[in-house]
């Protein structure tokens, strides 16, 4: 069973930064995705930043340039470095992986909980 767990969120000021820590892949077989999403109030889960395992990563328009995503295989641990934040950045962000959990199993999403972010002065 994969749990995803995240952690790191908090409340920060415009400008700051935050990095939110993601743990739990260790029981993927494959990983084909792995990554961050976020939904504030009142609006839709949204694509943060995606990474797959043809080495290629995927950003948001509106964060580029602003954060960054990354894994550390050895920990198991997915990884999201939020420089510059703004107060439209104020969302629960979710982790998210893709993959089969054994040989040949089905390809599944799982999500974490969510973390809080709060982007105010």
């Amino acid at each position: 069973q994969v749990q995803l767990v995240e952690s790191g969120g908090g409340l920060v000021q415009p400008g700051g930064s935050l990095t939110l820590s993601c743990s739990g892949f260790e029981r993927f077989f494959i990983i084909y995705t792995a990554g961050w999403y976020r939904q504030a109030p009142g609006k839709q889960r949204d694509l943060v930043a995606i990474y797959s395992n043809d080495g290629t990563t995927t950003y948001a328009d509106s964060v580029k340039g602003r954060f960054t995503t990354y894994r550390d295989e050895a920990k198991n641990t997915v990884y999201l470095r939020m420089n510059s934040l703004k107060p439209d950045d104020t969302a629960v962000y979710y982790c998210h992986g893709n993959g089969r959990t054994f040989y040949q199993g089905p390809v599944s999403d799982y999500w974490g909980q969510g973390t809080q972010v709060t982007v105010s002065s």
